[in-house]
């Protein structure tokens, strides 16, 4: 029987390498039972958040906490913690019954119990034909489940994983990544799972923490993240094909300009950054008398189609943008556009970014006050 799920709360928590720091007064709390994504770039320091957790790195400074408990100073075995790692390191010589069995064996559980709990995992993770197998005999789909077992058969208060589907192919990533929603829905147990997949992060986990230069700077739901970003790095980190940008800069009435829009922002601000998501432009072809598109909106600015992404359910048009800078747009494979094509571009501005110089998030951009453009 499972224990009950236990929260993890991290406070003020840093790990520095010599004078390089690789956390950096971390924040988090997750909560018993959650299953929250850990994302970010390659060496922002995640994976080694996820070992001082783990207890296989020691904090610098800082608390740790799994439930109610301080764990600075506990060993890794103490913990209660299960972690699930990019390689499956799995022993070759042994079988799967004999790999999901062995740490429970070290501990010294008396071997009908062992055998209950293998028995029982294998179950779960649909093992059962392969117990006698040993990893070579296995496809790496199947390896990676025999790893995962091997951290659930301990019943562990916490699941820690870190880029376990790294190693796996597009088609049989999907497929794990949902066994892994699945297990985490039958089972209740608190997960933290780590990836570089802005993808996986968002489908996975229930909250998201994103995660860049040692520091956490958003946490919140999968939506949360992606509609309200909190500042420009997980704006344009989160999201594919990635947020639409143009610099603007102050004028001296105060006003930002940026390629053929000025701005009346609602605070002063020496520059600041307009995103806009793909999904949020509307394409329409260049119209004798454009004074309204299709889609319902007035023209924003005329735009030349330079290539397009057919992918089936919908396109993805990449024009020659404001300033000229490349923006992409989501569009229906209806539309009927080729490269080289003139065609209208209008925002949805209330669903658009507006990012101070600090990279902080403002609000969403207003209208603009004039649009300097020849449709």
């Amino acid at each position: 029987m499972n224990p009950a799920p236990r929260g993890v709360t991290l406070r003020g928590v840093e790990k520095r390498f010599g004078a390089v720091t690789a956390v950096a007064a971390a924040d988090l709390e997750v909560r018993p039972g959650e299953l929250l994504a850990l994302v970010g770039p390659s060496g922002c320091g995640k994976s080694t958040l996820l070992r001082l957790i783990a207890g296989l790195e020691e904090p610098s400074g800082g608390e740790i906490l799994i439930g109610e408990r301080t764990v600075n100073d506990v060993a890794p075995g103490d913990r209660n913690v299960a972690m699930v790692f990019q390689s499956y390191a799995l022993y070759p010589h042994m079988t799967v019954a004999g790999n999901l069995g062995f740490g429970l064996r070290v501990r010294g559980t008396d071997r009908a119990e062992i055998e209950k709990r293998v028995e029982r995992t294998a179950g779960i993770l649909g093992l059962d034909d392969l117990l006698s197998r040993r990893p070579g005999q296995l496809s790496g789909g199947q390896q990676q489940r025999v790893a995962l077992g091997r951290a659930m058969v301990r019943d562990p208060g916490v699941f820690l994983f870190d880029e376990p589907l790294s190693n796996l192919d597009a088609g049989l990533r999907l497929r794990t990544r949902d066994e892994i929603a699945d297990l985490h829905r039958r089972l209740g147990t608190t997960m933290i799972f780590v990836t570089h997949d802005q993808t996986e992060a968002l489908s996975l986990g229930q909250r998201v923490a994103v995660m860049d230069r040692g520091r956490i700077l958003q946490v919140g739901t999968p939506d949360t993240i992606y509609r309200e970003p909190a500042n420009l790095f997980v704006a344009a980190f989160v999201g594919s094909p990635p947020i639409n940008r143009l610099r603007l800069s102050r004028e001296d009435d105060g006003s930002l300009l940026g390629g053929p829009f000025r701005f009346a922002p609602d605070r002063a601000l020496d520059a600041a950054t307009l995103a806009v998501r793909p999904e949020d432009l509307a394409i329409a072809p260049l119209l004798p008398r454009p004074d309204i598109t299709p889609a319902g909106r007035q023209p924003d600015f005329a735009a030349t189609v330079l290539r397009i992404e057919a992918l089936g359910s919908e396109q993805r048009v990449h024009v020659d943008g404001p300033a000229d800078a490349t923006w992409i747009v989501r569009a229906q494979p209806s539309l009927g556009a080729n490269p080289g094509d003139r065609v209208h571009v209008s925002v949805a501005w209330e669903r658009s970014h507006l990012f101070g110089p600090d990279g902080g998030r403002v609000g969403s951009a207003p209208r603009p006050i004039q649009i300097l453009r020849d449709i």
